[in-house]
């Protein structure tokens, strides 16, 4: 028996390029398939015929060719104006089929994919007319009436599960080639394009160099709308970081040997831009994929999608090169990916995970002094190594500063100590809770605590700001944020109106290529003290709390649980317990536990069933996030997701998103009122039986003040 073909649909207003389009398509399909093309303009009996074209297709096209079996049918004679000669089309592994209707409703129970062009009305008419010259211009107003109509009553570019701004650029085949290999009805028939997705070659050099990062990443990527930074802003602290093993007296440990030095070795740089540049966001169980000038979107959890695009070694990581990213996706998490993971299904206003795909990037390392240059081979590689090398020379510390200083609503801001600007007058920012209430959410925690419900809830709450857009200012926010606190997973990424800004100190879960897995949970937190014997005396407050410690203890428990589901048995270790390591502004205890990923495990899933973080839940997690949800009354959103990488080679390193400042710029409507910004914060702590309600408070405070005071804020009162 003939299975069945995959049946592409190219749809569109007339003169939205799809015939060219289809051609194309079909021309790079045939590299390694058999393809059949069919053009709807063949079937039309006229030009009022969209309506009786579309049945005629339905009928005698595609219901046989579904069926594996020859299409019979009856072509329309256009000089004549009648009906033409008999056709018959063929069945072949791949079938595209082209035209105004070729998506019509009776016809998507039919189809494998739907691909709806879009064009600009000016660009439509040209392209139309050029191509069928006089012949169709005293008839544009009318076959333009009938697809308005039509569409009014099928609105099949929100059906189409990839959307192409085809602008005759040349560049529409590549990048719908590129998103249908990620529709999961096309992969078990794309398998050669896949494979050809998973074998690519990386090209690297190495620079001796150490340049200003933030200079860097503003002359690279300043002018892009997605890009990400994830900066080691403490790389060049004395001693980031500081451990408890480095207390006077103690042996001296090479300070690249110190885990929070391991930990701020590399920066990492990218955009989407180039060849292979892509973008996805997901919300609520649909990711929707960028590649150029196509759309796609793929229903189903993010996790599954995950694991296609990600996990095998697609490149191999090169000679001499020390970091385990060597390109790949780039971005972050919300914490509302818990519905995948064990978690209630809860909405939030901002994506559940948001990623570029980077073809290029810049590594600085900040421990040999180098920048490496990374990028897939491609017909763009050359030209962008050289303008890299150029960017990489111009960030040198000793370049020339701007010539004037830009106002704190001025996205051009540069870097280094003294160009980041912070405003003057704070934005005031309210809390989801006021103090009592807050207080009382502590109490009805310590309750289900009592009641055996959890061992320990990680409560929540977000502070929220609204501002003029214009005031915002993301990037010069961020500059003021990593000066005032720098920690080693810092990071900032721009995902068009989307702008995350974050000091985390704190490393989620960490694979290396060669299948290391690495945890590092915080719990226990202390305010840097204002004098050294001050300072010293919170340090040793911390490192000797019975309290702190057994928070500690109860995530190191669950993460080792964790880790379990896909580790070596026998692997998992804790190799660091209840350390004291000291940051700009406050002192933080923290644990390591390390495992050993199972050979030929899922790697996305070993990342699922850690996610969300369990020093941001409590234990038992999953009954414990279900009392979160009840208690916290609203999103937790990007706030205690996760920030980083999914490597080419198989590796990730992922940092929890806390310290993290989230802004979101709303699009303006066109009326006199000043488009609006909305800056959220997440601020939380673990409660416990012996929690004291007033402390807990006063430490969110403590862990709120590092971002509000960069941004000249207070915490609300009220």
């Amino acid at each position: 028996m003939t299975p069945a073909p995959v049946i592409i649909a190219i749809d569109g207003r007339s003169g939205a390029g799809k015939t060219t389009l289809a051609i194309e398509l079909a021309a790079q399909l045939r590299n390694h398939h058999k393809v059949a093309l069919f053009h709807l303009e063949d079937i039309y009996p006229g030009w009022n015929g969209l309506t009786a074209g579309i049945e005629r297709y339905v009928s005698t096209v595609l219901t046989p060719l579904s069926r594996a079996e020859p299409a019979t049918w009856t072509s329309w004679d256009w000089d004549r104006h009648y009906d033409g000669d008999t056709r018959v089309t063929l069945p072949a592994e791949i079938v595209i089929i082209e035209g105004v209707g070729a998506a019509a409703a009776d016809a998507r129970p039919l189809l494998s994919a739907v691909i709806w062009a879009d064009s600009p009305d000016d660009i439509r008419r040209k392209r139309a007319l050029d191509r069928d010259g006089g012949t169709y211009e005293p008839f544009w107003d009318q076959w333009a009436e009938q697809e308005e109509a039509w569409l009014a009553a099928d609105d099949v570019p929100n059906e189409a599960d990839i959307r192409v701004l085809n602008n005759a650029d040349s560049s529409a085949t590549a990048d719908v080639l590129q998103a249908l290999a990620y529709l999961p009805a096309l992969g078990p028939a794309l398998v050669p394009e896949l494979a050809a997705r998973r074998g690519l070659r990386l090209r690297a050099e190495r620079l001796d160099a150490r340049p200003d990062a933030a200079v860097l990443f503003e002359n690279l990527y300043g002018g892009s709308a997605n890009a990400v930074w994830l900066d080691s802003s403490n790389a060049g602290s004395p001693n980031p970081g500081s451990s408890a093993s480095e207390s006077p007296g103690a042996p001296a440990t090479p300070s690249e040997q110190q885990p929070a030095t391991a930990r701020s070795r590399f920066s990492i740089l990218a955009d989407d831009g180039g060849t292979y540049g892509q973008a996805v966001t997901h919300r609520s169980g649909e990711s929707v994929i960028t590649a150029g000038s196509a759309t796609a979107r793929v229903p189903g959890p993010f996790f599954r999608w995950l694991d296609t695009v990600w996990g095998r070694r697609a490149v191999r990581t090169p000679d001499g090169y020390p970091g385990d990213f060597t390109l790949g996706w780039l971005g972050c998490l919300g914490y509302e990916l818990k519905r995948e993971t064990g978690g209630t299904d809860v909405a939030a206003p901002t994506p559940d995970a948001a990623l570029i795909f980077a073809g290029r990037a810049v590594v600085l390392d900040h421990v040999d002094g180098s920048a490496w240059l990374l990028a897939l081979e491609a017909p763009d590689a050359d030209r962008w190594l050289t303008d890299a090398r150029t960017a990489v020379a111009a960030a040198a510390p000793a370049a020339p500063a701007a010539a004037s200083t830009p106002g704190p609503g001025d996205q051009r801001t540069h870097a280094g100590g003294s160009n980041g600007v912070v405003r003057p007058v704070g934005p005031a920012f309210s809390s989801r809770d006021t103090e009592p209430s807050y207080l009382a959410k502590i109490a009805a925690a310590q309750h289900e605590i009592h009641e055996g419900n959890s061992y320990e809830v990680c409560l929540t709450t977000t502070l929220t700001a609204r501002l003029p857009a214009a005031a915002a200012a993301p990037w010069p926010t961020y500059l003021a944020l990593r000066r005032k606190n720098p920690a080693p997973f810092a990071s900032y990424l721009r995902f068009g109106r989307l702008t995350v800004a974050s000091t985390s100190p704190e490393r989620f879960l960490k694979i290396t290529s060669d299948g290391g897995m690495r945890a590092e949970p915080i719990k226990g937190t202390r305010r840097r003290g204002a004098d050294p014997e001050r300072d010293r005396q919170l340090r040793e407050d911390l490192a000797t709390s019975l309290k702190d410690r057994a928070e500690n203890i109860m995530i190191v428990d669950l993460l080792r649980n964790d880790l379990s589901h896909f580790a070596e048995p026998g692997s998992v270790t804790v190799s660091r317990l209840c350390e004291i390591e000291s940051y700009a502004t406050v002192h933080q205890m923290v644990s390591t536990i390390d495992a050993r990923l199972l050979p030929g495990s899922p790697r996305a899933e070993a990342v699922a069933a850690c996610f969300p973080a369990g020093s941001m839940t409590g234990a038992p997690k999953i009954s414990t996030m279900a009392i979160l949800d009840r208690l916290e009354e609203g999103p937790r959103g990007l706030y205690s997701g996760a920030i980083g990488y999914f490597s080419l080679n198989g590796a990730t390193d992922l940092a929890v998103a806390i310290r993290t400042l989230v802004t979101t710029a709303e699009a303006g409507d066109g009326s006199e009122q000043a488009p609006t910004a909305e800056l959220t914060l997440g601020v939380g702590g673990a409660i416990t039986a012996d929690s004291v309600p007033d402390e807990e408070y006063d430490e969110i405070r403590v862990k709120a003040h590092g971002v509000l005071s960069a941004l000249g804020a207070d915490f609300p009162t009220a």
